[in-house]
């Protein structure tokens, strides 16, 4: 029986997220991300730190458990050690008014720093130093000239949040608090929508790492999503900011986000960084799965697509330095006959018409109604889903492995595709389509492929380290085993990894 004397839990564990823009960070997580600061730090009296996303305080709250310990020889008295460090030492921006409050609650002990129950005694006005005030976006051209939100959506009365953060919204985050600080850490908003069509936004949190970085701290740390690994969508001056940082100490993967954050599906994973002004170096990745963990030193350019997984990497090499040509110069543009998504055609055929294969079945369209790769249309084409089969939660290792793909189809001549696929080759012959179809299907393509995604929906990018061999024969794995000179280790790992491709799987 629960002993209700011994049990005390953290609410800040137990709180649901405002929404999946706004995910509260576990105070374990805090934690295993404050260890990546020098241990010195909690005993520096003079070292000032920054949260400027709050949510919940977590962040500040841990901090001053740290602080108070680590001051503990320097400030004997408690109190004066209490009001020294959140007086001089810890400061926030929140990210709405509801979280201003939550932060100080959680921080002071009060919604508002000055108030009968605050912890310190030091504060004079209501914020303390976890501020909020209210922002609006500046509007041109329909967007916001600092982060790109729809006027559409965002021009919003007294009475709703405008999600124009402080932080963001400044050229000169300097003049926000007047003062240098040492430590700047946050979980900041990932995204906001676009107004585009279905599930569409834009990626927000790249913007508070750039933001960060003007204040030169001595050290930053955030948790982001990883989809920054792959680029696109607004993130690839970022990607190659981060990439080409050597000041990038640390970084922890996860592949899947529910690792860290239980219960929350964030497609591509999750990461969180440090970055050391000071250093200058390669960086130590570490991979987190489940239990499981595997650190490396890597050269974060090493490849122009970043590799997560650092068991992978010797795998990817040898296929490097066979010099075979690879897919992604062959693989097609998105939408490569001009055919939306939604597009279905007429039901039945008519004279001069040509299949158009979507997501619903077979329509029919006029020959002349191709705008792009005419000359494709009597090849016999191979197509894969454009999506990653995955339930929408990229990188979670299923028990029997990773499917990667949808099973691929062989087009015959006279038939084309929506957008909804996306062609990766166009042959001649109907002999080496059903040999590439085949290669497509095995596991070592797939596996080389596996380890270049990050999002939902698969590029031709992504298709760099998978070879282009000739098809006038067939292949099997073995086979590729043997031409990259894959050791039973590595080959035991790929089979682990990958799903066989069953003959349902559409």
């Amino acid at each position: 029986m629960l002993n209700n004397y011994n049990y005390n839990p953290d609410v800040l564990s137990c709180l649901a997220n405002l929404s999946s823009d706004e995910v509260f960070t576990p105070p374990q997580l805090v934690n295993q991300i404050l260890d990546l600061l020098p241990e010195d730090i909690w005993s520096d009296k003079n070292a000032r730190f920054l949260d400027p996303v709050c949510k919940t305080g977590v962040f500040l709250r841990e901090i001053a458990k740290r602080l108070d310990a680590g001051l503990e020889k320097k400030i004997s008295d408690r109190q004066k050690r209490i009001n020294h460090i959140f007086n001089k030492q810890l400061f926030g921006i929140s990210i709405t008014e509801l979280t201003s409050l939550l932060s100080r609650r959680s921080v002071y002990c009060s919604k508002t720093a000055n108030g009968k129950y605050s912890v310190c005694e030091t504060f004079d006005n209501p914020q303390g130093n976890i501020r909020f005030e209210r922002f609006e976006h500046i509007w041109k051209n329909g967007r916001c000239a600092f982060c790109g939100a729809n006027e559409a959506n965002y021009e919003r009365g007294e009475e709703l949040e405008t999600h124009a953060y402080e932080f963001i919204h400044t050229e000169k985050p300097e003049e926000i608090f007047k003062m240098k600080f040492d430590v700047i850490i946050g979980n900041p908003p990932y995204h906001m929508s676009d107004a585009g069509a279905g599930v569409s936004a834009i990626p927000l949190y790249h913007k508070f790492v750039q933001q960060a970085k003007k204040l030169n701290p001595r050290f930053l740390t955030m948790i982001i999503p990883a989809r920054w690994f792959a680029g696109g969508k607004g993130l690839d001056d970022f990607r190659n900011e981060m990439l080409n940082d050597i000041r990038l100490k640390t970084i922890v993967d996860f592949a899947s986000s529910k690792d860290c954050f239980p219960g929350v599906d964030i497609a591509g994973g999750v990461c969180y960084f440090l970055w050391d002004r000071d250093y200058s170096g390669n960086c130590t990745v570490i991979n987190r799965f489940g239990e499981d963990e595997y650190s490396a030193e890597r050269v974060l350019n090493e490849f122009s697509i970043f590799i997560r997984n650092n068991l992978a990497i010797k795998i990817i090499k040898k296929v490097i330095d066979s010099d075979d040509p690879n897919l992604s110069n062959t693989v097609f543009s998105r939408n490569p006959f001009g055919f939306a998504t939604k597009d279905r055609g007429k039901k039945n055929p008519f004279k001069d018409s040509i299949k158009l294969i979507s997501s619903a079945g077979i329509g029919y369209v006029r020959r002349n109604d191709v705008q792009k790769n005419k000359d494709k249309i009597d090849k016999y084409k191979i197509i894969i889903g454009k999506v990653v089969p995955c339930n929408g939660e990229v990188g979670v290792n299923p028990k029997d492995g990773y499917k990667v793909t949808t099973r691929n189809r062989v087009l015959m001549p006279g038939e084309i595709h929506t957008d909804s696929y996306i062609m990766l080759s166009a042959f001649d012959t109907e002999l080496e389509a059903k040999n590439f179809s085949q290669y497509m299907d095995l596991k070592f393509p797939r596996f080389l492929l596996h380890h270049t995604i990050t999002s939902l929906n698969i590029t031709k990018e992504y298709f760099i380290f998978v070879p282009r061999l000739y098809y006038s024969k067939k292949w099997t794995d073995e086979r590729l085993y043997k031409r990259y000179g894959l050791t039973k280790d590595e080959i035991d790992f790929v089979e682990s990894t990958i799903r066989p491709i069953e003959s349902n799987n559409e």
